[in-house]
């Protein structure tokens, strides 16, 4: 009996402090969009920080994306072609990549590059104590450091998720159409004529800012509430990272069910 009653202890504990986890969560969220306008004055940080998450995040985008096209075209082709089907190998790949694929992986990989950098950097400001020196010269900390990041990462996540999906249909056109020999016009036709804007392309856009705002709200949120050690950056980042994958793919069971439920 004993041992029951520490486990269930034990659980209330870790509920409890979820429970206060999320309200400092919110409680913080409120405190960025409260002073994202004192931030937007000085618009060289978000600048800065699009490019720091967004340009810099570039090259693993792109390449993974392009991979990804490979893959599907393949896997697409071989499962088609059983059906007799093969020329709707692009419909394949754009719906896959617009609908699911691409904000979905986009946001995996930025979470690991972009996300857990920003958590370290804060982090490590923190440690330094760089974020009390601001403090006692005025300077708000979440409009100077917090806010710019959080934006940077909000606007980039969209951006990124488009250029997977577009170098992953160059990558499923490129091992269907030069390499297997599917015929180009079927290729783009019959995706042009499938795909459609409102109900494919929008809800991927709409689930990438979903995404990045979930992202870049735990990494810079993580940073900022770490124990201002070397072991407790280390956590931190941990944590942004099995954090955010676990929220992406929450929310995107959770988007996908509302959007195409019909």
């Amino acid at each position: 009996m004993r041992m029951i009653a520490n486990v269930l202890r034990s659980l209330g504990h870790r509920a409890v402090d979820g429970v206060w986890r999320l309200g400092f969560i919110a409680r913080f969220l409120a405190m960025v969009l409260l002073y994202s306008g004192q931030s937007f004055r000085r618009v060289h940080l978000t600048i800065r920080e699009i490019y720091f998450s967004g340009v810099l995040s570039l090259l693993i985008i792109l390449v993974s994306g392009l991979f990804v096209g490979l893959v599907l075209g393949l896997q697409g082709y071989e499962t088609l072609q059983r059906y007799g089907s093969s020329e709707a190998l692009g419909v394949l790949v754009a719906l896959s990549l617009t609908r699911e694929l691409g904000p979905v992986v986009a946001a995996l990989l930025f979470a690991s590059r972009a996300g857990s950098a920003v958590t370290a950097e804060i982090g490590l400001m923190k440690t330094t104590e760089q974020l009390t020196a601001m403090d006692m010269m005025a300077v708000n900390p979440i409009a100077r450091v917090v806010a710019p990041r959080f934006w940077g990462g909000v606007i980039s996540m969209p951006l990124l998720a488009a250029l997977f999906s577009a170098m992953g249909v160059f990558g499923g056109w490129l091992i269907g159409v030069p390499f297997i020999g599917v015929d180009d016009g079927a290729f783009w036709s019959q995706m042009q004529a499938a795909v459609d804007f409102r109900y494919d392309i929008l809800n991927g856009v709409i689930k990438s800012v979903v995404f990045g705002v979930a992202v870049s709200l735990i990494a810079v949120f993580e940073g900022f509430d770490c124990v201002p050690t070397a072991e407790g950056v280390s956590r931190a980042i941990t944590r942004t990272v099995v954090s955010s994958a676990l929220a992406i793919l929450a929310l995107d069971f959770v988007l996908t069910s509302f959007m195409f439920r019909g």
